[in-house]
């Protein structure tokens, strides 16, 4: 089977494109659905993009949040579809709390791009199978709200029950609590992070590696591990 992997546009999404080409790229099948809309168009797993959906007015994610599509998003992630929040996304996930704490404005008061350094902390959610835990990886990082925050009690509960997914290295680059980069739920179908995955899968295009420039496709093993999740369920 081709795996059908929705990417939903909200007014003020960037990366809707890019995502869905990573998708197509990962070997799945990109479906564009409307944050209008109630209908998921019979999808295996979701993607809510990057951007700034309108405006970051109110708190970055917060007005999505509240889209019409995005009670289809909360039943969808509670029947277990996979789930991917990417940046902006992440930020939807938190708001809607699909994922718990809070994302504010960097520490730095300043957008910030980068190729950032990345460690994986959990390889067993439908987004990260095919990583390996402790896997060092470099992926696009763009961002003006990134700071993960969450109460000290919700901190020391996420590490203990493994629900850290990506942790920052080397650089904090927004001064996220822990330098929590990304998070998943308790079942591992729901993840979110800041970094941008859909912006290295490709040669050419990914961030530098010591092999060539621009030759990192770190980013790819997100798609591909979600469209194998979707395979293995169907089986």
């Amino acid at each position: 089977m081709t795996a059908r992997i929705g990417v939903i546009t909200f007014p003020g999404s960037l990366d809707d494109r890019d995502a869905q080409r990573a998708i197509r790229v990962a070997g799945g099948e990109p479906v564009a659905l409307w944050h209008g809309s109630h209908d998921l168009e019979g999808v295996d797993a979701l993607v809510l993009p990057g951007g700034f959906s309108y405006g970051d007015y109110l708190r970055a994610g917060a007005i999505a949040a509240l889209a019409p599509i995005m009670s289809e998003v909360k039943d969808a992630a509670a029947s277990g579809m996979p789930v991917l929040g990417i940046c902006n996304g992440f930020q939807m996930l938190v708001e809607a709390h699909l994922l718990p704490g809070g994302l504010i404005r960097n520490a730095h008061q300043q957008f910030i791009r980068r190729d950032q350094r990345l460690r994986v902390e959990n390889a067993s959610t439908a987004w990260t199978s095919d990583f390996a835990d402790g896997q060092e990886i470099v992926i696009p990082l763009k961002n003006a709200d990134g700071g993960y925050v969450a109460a000290e009690s919700e901190l020391d509960r996420l590490e203990g029950e493994g629900l850290v997914a990506f942790r920052y290295l080397g650089v904090n680059p927004n001064g996220s609590l822990r330098d929590i980069a990304g998070l998943t739920n308790e079942r591992g179908n729901v993840v979110g992070l800041m970094p941008h995955p859909e912006h290295a899968v490709e040669e050419g295009f990914g961030p530098n590696t010591p092999a060539a420039m621009r030759s990192g496709i770190d980013g790819l093993p997100f798609f591909t591990s979600a469209i194998a999740s979707v395979v293995a369920a169907a089986a």
